[in-house]
């Protein structure tokens, strides 16, 4: 969508504050012998209490309310009996609605270990490629401005990802959003393609996503129809924002 009015900006800044806390609370939640529907149980009470509707359950009958994602799963993992390990890679994301508006956000993290004040055994690689990941966002977020192609987006987060020594997962893209969790523009990719010759256009509500990963950087769709881990099984991190392109820096709605 395009938010062409004050109203659509302060209804996307609440649906966006919403999604972004209950992100932040979830990991904050998520620990050791936790499952990941219990995780995703304690999302769902977080969403129900701000008014807001699982974005996903509302458009595509997803079974969960939130997405859950234990590596090598990247995206789209469903919650249920898995339970958390310390130190174990995981990837949340929290789509939601409120009032006919939309938003996402999403992060990677290692899961803490209780028994030491909060600290997570995190393997120095693995710190290393969320480092990457969230670097590829914030030049990704710089690069959207009204005006310049929307190719800006993939070309930042592709340098920064080979500027660190990473590949991206090309199939998963990010997307425009706002009176629909999927809307036009469409798909926003990771990297540039020479064919896409759209330009963004002020107003215009996104959802920018990188993935990056260690690995050959594809995906292979698991069994239960919706979890997509990736090809060679190596772990990969994921960062999101929703914003509101400007002529300038965006309004970020997920922080």
């Amino acid at each position: 969508m395009t938010a062409d009015t004050d109203q659509d900006i302060a209804a996307l800044k609440r649906i966006g504050r919403i999604c972004a806390h209950v992100l932040r609370h979830m990991m904050k939640a998520a620990r050791p012998g936790m499952t990941t529907g219990e995780l995703d149980d304690h999302g769902r009470e977080l969403l129900s209490a701000a008014g807001a509707r699982s974005a996903p359950e509302l458009a595509y009958d997803y079974p969960g309310a939130t997405c859950i994602s234990v590596c090598p799963v990247i995206a789209h993992g469903i919650p249920g009996d898995h339970v958390l390990e310390a130190g174990e890679l995981i990837h949340i994301d929290v789509s939601a609605e409120l009032e006919g508006y939309f938003a996402d956000t999403g992060a990677s993290m290692c899961v803490p270990d209780r028994n030491k004040a909060g600290t997570s055994p995190v393997a120095p690689e693995v710190r290393r490629m969320l480092e990457a990941t969230r670097a590829a966002l914030s030049k990704a977020l710089a690069a959207a401005q009204a005006g310049q192609p929307l190719n800006s987006i993939g070309r930042a987060v592709e340098l920064e990802a080979r500027r660190r020594g990473y590949n991206i997962i090309r199939e998963l893209t990010g997307h425009g959003i706002g009176h629909h969790l999927h809307e036009a523009p469409g798909e926003i990719w990771n990297f540039p393609d020479p064919r896409d010759r759209r330009v963004l256009q002020e107003g215009a509500v996104l959802a920018i996503e990188p993935f990056l990963t260690v690995g050959q950087g594809h995906i292979r769709e698991m069994g239960d129809g919706w979890s997509l881990r990736t090809a060679d099984n190596a772990p990969a991190a994921q960062f999101e924002h929703t914003i509101v392109v400007t002529r300038g820096h965006p309004i970020v709605l997920t922080l």
